[in-house]
């Protein structure tokens, strides 16, 4: 038979309500009744009903992290693998459990989230992605849940959110490949309607502008943070008439794609063309040639977020909480980004 509150509250001498305000951590149980009580809670084997506990508390201990599309697309991406490892770390040290949802498209978002949060399974949720539309993002904010977004959202300024700088990144990034004497630069994408991929491609641009060099939209390629991506856009940039010499990359892992399409089709890197990508995940280091990347610091924009949300879950509403966190970026200059083209 599995031991009771009654029971743990006859061992400490106290009542079953002490034993209770001791699991939610009321503030007037003293510290010596609350040690005595949890010593002989460990002694005893005793593991709380977390079901019981959240309906008399009115919280969980647990957050949710939304994925943007089917988690096993998702896990290809070492970016995300790394973004959950800072957010769960975090968690775990603030006593909250993480549970991961995602969705095949946005109604099943919606649908996942609204299970998680009307049925009160968890307390609050982190969405790694951040789009111009996103219903998910409406019903959070409309329903008053408690929520982050990795990312930024123009439509709801006033959100939640952890981020890195990605016009300035982009801008950085761009500059590092003029300073190698590189004037024709082109840029390949990710989806469109990601404000990642919008900021990225707008950091490039002005970088292009201030430099007094144009920005040519056949230079431009959309697709997917996937390798076959990064493969596919170097079939199209190396047919054109006049090419780009060098180009900057919204994701390593599509980098890998472009890496292997240029090996293919007979050209090198950086000789032939210089490569500058975003995110620094630990494969960049072991590529052929070592990729220059852009660190944004994955782990600290989850551990963050982790930690904004909590902090949010728990906010008694007398001091003012900043609502947007920047994750400094640093350049990773490697060999694929080395070479300084002839005068």
């Amino acid at each position: 038979m599995s031991v009771t509150i009654k029971d743990v509250a006859k061992k400490a001498g106290v009542s079953p309500s002490t034993v209770s305000r001791v699991l939610s951590g009321h503030p007037r149980i003293s510290r010596e009744t609350s040690r005595k009580v949890k010593e002989i809670m460990e002694e005893m084997g005793y593991h709380p009903n977390i079901m019981a506990k959240s309906l008399v508390s009115k919280t969980t201990d647990s957050i949710c992290v939304i994925l943007p599309k089917p988690a096993e697309e998702l896990f290809l991406n070492l970016f995300f693998m790394e973004l959950i490892r800072g957010i769960v770390a975090q968690a775990n040290r603030s006593g909250y459990d993480v549970l991961i949802s995602s969705g095949a498209n946005e109604k099943e978002e919606v649908e996942a989230v609204s299970r998680l949060l009307n049925g009160r399974r968890v307390d609050g949720a982190i969405l790694l992605y951040s789009r111009q539309e996103d219903p998910v993002v409406d019903f959070l904010k409309s329903n008053g849940y408690p929520f982050v977004l990795v990312g930024r959202s123009d439509k709801h300024p006033d959100l939640l959110s952890v981020d890195t700088d990605n016009v300035q990144a982009a801008y950085d990034a761009t500059k590092h490949l003029i300073s190698l004497g590189h004037e024709r630069i082109g840029f390949v994408s990710g989806p469109p309607n990601l404000v990642v991929s919008q900021d990225r491609l707008k950091g490039y641009s002005r970088a292009l502008a201030d430099s007094g060099l144009v920005m040519r939209k056949d230079w431009i390629v959309e697709g997917e943070f996937l390798q076959d991506s990064g493969y596919r856009a170097m079939s199209f940039f190396m047919n054109l008439p006049e090419r780009p010499t060098a180009l900057v990359i919204v994701d390593d892992i599509v980098s890998f794609g472009v890496l292997r399409g240029l090996r293919e089709l007979g050209y090198r890197v950086p000789e032939d063309v210089s490569i500058i990508s975003f995110n620094n995940i630990s494969l960049t280091e072991l590529s052929t040639p070592p990729l220059s990347s852009v660190d944004i610091g994955i782990y600290n924009l989850g551990y963050t977020a982790s930690q904004a949300l909590i902090q949010s879950i728990r906010h008694d509403g007398q001091t003012v909480l900043p609502n947007r966190y920047i994750i400094p970026h640093r350049l990773m200059i490697r060999e694929s980004s080395m070479y300084s083209l002839p005068k």
